[in-house]
């Protein structure tokens, strides 16, 4: 998949709103929409990935569990491990 700035631009967009959401700024009282923005974008490129796959004959959901791992886990450990720390103090 090639890389698309405007997914980009729908994400800061999307993460903004949520930041001002939680600044309590009036015009961003719905939060949410932000969040629900941002599972959108999510949802189509990861559809738009396994289109592609089976497009070509190689899609394989154990690959496709693999590729979400492989991203997922490494932050996901700093996180837990961070955490694990500041609550030792």
């Amino acid at each position: 998949m090639k890389y698309r700035a405007e997914i980009d631009g729908l994400r800061a967009i999307a993460v903004l709103s949520v930041i001002f959401f939680h600044m309590k700024l009036d015009p961003f009282q719905g939060g949410f929409v932000g969040v629900d923005i941002f599972f959108v974008i999510s949802g189509y490129l990861i559809t738009t990935l396994i289109i592609e796959d089976i497009k070509q004959e190689r899609f394989s959901l154990l690959a496709f569990y693999e590729r979400r791992v492989r991203r997922i886990l490494p932050a996901l450990l700093i996180v837990l491990i961070a955490v694990y720390a500041f609550s030792l103090f």
